[in-house]
This record gives structure tokens, sequence and C-alpha cells, in this order.
């Protein structure tokens, strides 16, 4: 299957259409190849199904060693805020 060659600003511009579309894409930046873009279509559900599966595991695991999912995610924004700051 021949692939679509496409600037690099085109190819930002028209990211909804090339996902959607069954056509390889070559992104190109000042006429050269810098790399393919192929899209997949029909791994949604077996996707979902594992995000699933992880998130039930996860939480399993939080549970069973009692972590308070509030104080990691507080302790995670405050890692954040300090590594924002100007030193």
């Amino acid at each position: 299957m021949e692939a679509t060659k496409v600037g690099i600003r085109e190819f930002r511009a028209g990211m909804a259409e090339f996902i959607a579309s069954s056509t390889p894409v070559a992104v190109t930046r000042h006429g050269q190849t810098i790399g393919y873009f192929i899209p997949t279509h029909g791994q949604a559900d077996a996707d979902v199904a594992s995000l699933k599966k992880a998130s039930k595991t996860l939480d399993r695991l939080l549970a069973a060693k009692a972590v308070d999912v509030d104080a990691v995610v507080a302790d995670f924004k405050s890692a954040r805020q300090r590594a924002k700051a100007p030193k």
C-alpha cells in the first residue's frame, strides 16, 4: 500500500482525518521523510478491556497496602510544583 506524503504542519492540522483513514502517511519535513504514521483500527475493545483489568488490579493492590490515593496525588502535585519552581 502506497503511503500518502504530507508535510509535518499539514499532518498536525489534519490529524483527525489521518487517524480516521486507513492509508499510511509518510510525514515529511523540508521534503525529507521523517516518519510514518500507520493508523490501526479494531483494537479499541481489546485496549479498553486491558485498561479495565489493569485498573482493577491496581485498585486491589492499593487496597491491600492501605495506600491513601489522595495522599499520593497530593505528593505528586507537590513534587511537580517543586520541579517547576525557578531555581
